[in-house]
């Protein structure tokens, strides 16, 4: 899956973070570092998500 991520160069290096995927943000060094960084972060998100939801129900609910 290919997910569009922001990158901010700061005085300490980059920040980067998905805009898709509420929370999820890292930083690096360099801007390799910051990518690098980023696919482990939204790795380590998509596990967590999928972990907390597997016992879940879903409701379907109409609001008119």
């Amino acid at each position: 899956m290919r997910y569009q991520v922001n990158l901010n160069k700061t005085d300490k290096g980059y920040a980067i973070w998905c805009p898709a995927l509420p929370g999820c943000w890292t930083v690096g060094d360099t801007e390799e570092e910051a990518l690098k960084n980023i696919k482990a972060a939204i790795k380590s998100y998509i596990e967590k998500v999928d972990e907390v939801t597997k016992t879940i129900e879903f409701y379907h609910i109409e609001v008119r």
